[in-house]
């Protein structure tokens, strides 16, 4: 499959099938999502597709993860400024969230809804890291505002927590399934809201945000997720490791500084 994450990667096998494969050898096999079965649980309680397993290999003959063939899920991974119905995904988008952050069953926490916190010490490092490809004073700006906002303090409810466009799959430009649960459980939810700023233009951005029916901290949390997440993959990918996940960086970074321009926040 052309377009590959940073921990996973995945090969066809025939026409309905796709073997996935851990690339990195202590990112944790599979994913326990898969492998512990949550994700039959959760299919039934979401809108649109999501990965079935249908068999899980263990780790053998010098190969040290558990890894996984599952049904091939057929469509397009959207990109970011070439969507063809970007109000149309916004609000299917919207309309997964809700139904996932309605789910009511018991999980090990998402290290992906953790509070702001706990990515500070990371999110400085990158900033000094792309001086000089960014505007880096308002990005810290964005960060610190960011932290001092109240912290999610309601029960947590299950995210996806790596909501970016290759977790996408679409169908004429409608929101088909969601893949890759390696990162999902219960956390904060403004960990889901980083498509707003990786995916959607900004055109279609309030409409999500009031289909999405998030508070104005849970909105600005996400925002600044992603833009430390966004930041961190310019800096990793910026030697032409992964060109897709460098330019949706780049376009993310963009989108944030321009948000948070036109708000007159500068």
């Amino acid at each position: 499959v052309g377009s590959q994450g940073t921990w996973r990667v995945n090969y066809r096998l025939g026409d309905d099938l796709v073997i996935r494969l851990p690339r990195v050898p202590d990112t944790g096999g599979l994913g326990r999502i898969l492998e512990e079965g949550v994700l039959p649980r959760l299919a039934p309680l979401l809108p649109v597709e999501v990965p079935e397993l249908v068999g899980l290999g263990q780790p053998a003959a010098g190969y040290p993860s558990s890894w996984g063939v599952l049904r091939w899920i057929d469509g397009d991974v959207p990109v970011e400024g070439e969507l063809a119905e970007p109000d149309l995904l916004a609000g299917d988008l919207a309309e997964f969230l809700r139904a996932l952050w309605n789910v009511d069953l018991p999980g090990e926490p998402s290290p992906g809804g953790q509070p702001l916190s706990t990515r500070h010490g990371f999110t400085l490092r990158t900033i000094q890291n792309v001086h000089g490809l960014i505007d880096t004073g308002t990005a810290a700006k964005i960060w610190d505002e960011a932290l001092e906002l109240p912290a999610w303090d309601r029960p947590d409810v299950w995210i996806h927590a790596d909501l970016m466009a290759g977790n996408l799959i679409t169908r004429n430009g409608r929101l088909a399934a969601v893949i890759d649960f390696d990162a999902a459980g219960p956390g904060d939810p403004s960990g889901d809201l980083i498509v707003a700023w990786m995916l959607l233009p900004a055109s279609v951005r309030p409409a999500f945000r009031r289909a999405s029916g998030v508070d104005d901290a849970t909105w600005l949390r996400g925002r600044a997720r992603a833009l430390s997440l966004a930041m961190g993959h310019l800096d990793y990918y910026r030697d032409d490791l992964n060109p897709v996940m460098y330019d949706n960086a780049d376009y993310t970074i963009r989108e944030v500084l321009n948000d948070y321009y036109s708000a007159g926040e500068r």
